[in-house]
């Protein structure tokens, strides 16, 4: 091993090694279930906001935007990110105050469990359909991000993708299964502020390498279709082709409603210690949000113009395009010791984007098996201490599950995440809205709201989806109207709530 890679290696392990630390630390601090999957709720301002953001900012941030921008132009990931930075504003503009208070009120502590006790559902129907949604759309959530660790360090030194991948998850699965939700936060504080490092000293590299932002712009202009917002730049024909128009627009940017049924993003809000200090947690989020998908997104931009000028490999299918921050971080470390340093802080920047948000998966679904399947809707009977020990077991199981999906080395990061995001924004977004803020939603409308709304994006994606045209559109879209109309009929239709639902109903206002 060179000096090169020995420096760039030395950041990755060090980095690494805190986060480890850090979950044996944390472990210290469970001393039941709700410190294990909600710190207690005792998480400051800053931690939620960040941590939200982080776990939220998956891999998709650092090699999926970056990549489909290198490769098709800004069209589909500008649109994207309007969809996403102002989801997020609404997130916490909306949800996060009220689902705190509710959330307190009723002793809920994950996110199934806050459907059930909403809606009086003594059975627990409500929380198993719930904790099977997230434990079947996590587990290839939580995948794409071992593939994207699996595609740095097989990128960088040549390490075969299937080992590279499997040690990655080992660390991530082994500082989430001690810690709890309390390591989990702290580290992804850490590894927003690590990738936005990663952003800056990436972008400026870069911009100056490819000879100046308007050499940057200049190469572009040259790709037809690459700065448009309404085409994007066809790769194999080389020339531009049509986004879709408004209907192509309009569904992009609903990715923004994910948000609003995201598990690993609704637990944030769940814990913060002050719901006073929720505006300052919705500034913060809000703000890193546009500037990290905006960098991410000239990122892909500068690196096209640094392949122009023959500093960079040209980078020409999606699962290559994915890891041409990795490239540019490689360009860097060759200008000696420091520069290899930095260079590995960029690298660990990558590595936090995917691990802040596979801890957070994992825990989110860990919940759900433990709590939500075995103890509420199984009626099994358990101590803390079994259901630690259970809740451990699941994050090893989950994670395996996880390795096993991301065996595929081709894999593109950004369309794995896109389907689960659509499972959830589908399957909880339009019913957690209903669950907050229309009192007269009672259960059977929220069972028929969840089932049809995950249910939708199956049939769009791999049924409708194919037939083209205006059935081209993002899943997400149709599944959150069809499960926002079966909530809202089934609910109409159904018995009215008893009067202590609405009592608590009330008191959440």
């Amino acid at each position: 091993m060179n000096t090169i890679n020995f420096c760039i290696l030395a950041a990755i392990v060090i980095y690494l090694l805190v986060m480890l630390a850090i979950g044996f630390i944390s472990s210290k601090d469970n001393s039941d279930s709700t410190d294990f999957y909600l710190g207690g709720r005792k998480m400051g301002p800053f931690v939620t906001a960040m941590s939200a953001e982080a776990s939220d900012m998956s891999s998709w941030l650092l090699l999926g935007l970056p990549g489909l921008a290198y490769l098709s132009g800004i069209c589909e990931p500008v649109w994207t990110a309007i969809g996403l930075g102002v989801g997020t504003y609404l997130n916490w503009l909306l949800v996060a105050r009220r689902l705190r208070r509710y959330s307190s009120n009723i002793g809920a502590f994950t996110v199934p469990q806050f459907f059930s006790k909403r809606f009086h559902d003594d059975k627990n129907v409500l929380s198993a359909i719930a904790a099977l949604v997230i434990i079947v759309f996590f587990v290839p959530y939580t995948a794409s991000g071992f593939a994207a660790c699996g595609k740095l360090f097989n990128s960088l030194f040549g390490v075969d993708y299937t080992v590279a991948m499997t040690m990655s998850a080992i660390i991530i699965i082994s500082y989430t299964m001690l810690g709890g939700f309390r390591a989990v936060s702290t580290t992804d504080f850490i590894q927003s502020c690590v990738m936005t490092v990663a952003l800056c000293v990436v972008l400026g590299y870069g911009i100056t390498v490819a000879g100046g932002w308007s050499n940057v712009i200049e190469n572009a202009k040259a790709l037809p279709g690459h700065l448009s917002l309404s085409m994007y730049y066809d790769a194999e024909a080389g020339t531009a082709a049509s986004y879709g128009g408004v209907i192509s627009i309009v569904s992009t940017l609903a990715w923004g409603l994910g948000y609003f049924g995201m598990p690993h993003i609704l637990l944030r809000f769940m814990a913060i210690e002050d719901e006073n200090k929720l505006k300052l947690s919705r500034r913060v989020a809000s703000v890193w949000v546009f500037i990290a998908m905006g960098a991410a997104i000239v990122i892909g931009i500068v690196g096209l113009g640094m392949s122009k000028v023959g500093a960079l490999e040209q980078l020409t299918t999606a699962s290559n395009a994915e890891t041409v921050m990795i490239k540019i971080a490689g360009v860097i470390a060759e200008h000696g010791i420091f520069p290899a340093l930095l260079a590995g802080v960029i690298l660990a920047g990558v590595l936090a984007a995917t691990m802040s948000t596979a801890d957070s998966q994992m825990l989110a679904a860990a919940s759900s098996v433990s709590e939500n399947i075995i103890v509420e809707f199984l009626g099994k009977k358990m101590n803390d201490e079994k259901k630690l020990l259970i809740a451990r077991a699941a994050i090893v199981v989950i994670g395996i599950m996880g390795v096993m999906f991301a065996l595929n080395p081709n894999s593109s990061v950004f369309r794995i995440v896109s389907f689960a995001w659509a499972g959830f924004g589908g399957a909880f977004g339009a019913l957690m809205l209903c669950a907050l803020f229309w009192k007269r939603t009672t259960k059977a409308g929220a069972i028929a709201g969840m089932v049809s709304g995950g249910a939708m994006v199956f049939i769009w994606k791999f049924l409708v989806k194919p037939l083209g045209g205006v059935f081209s559109i993002y899943e997400l879209l149709p599944a959150f109207i069809v499960s926002l109309i079966f909530t809202v009929v089934v609910s109409l239709i159904s018995k009215e709530p008893d009067e202590s639902v609405y009592k608590e109903f009330e008191a959440a206002k």
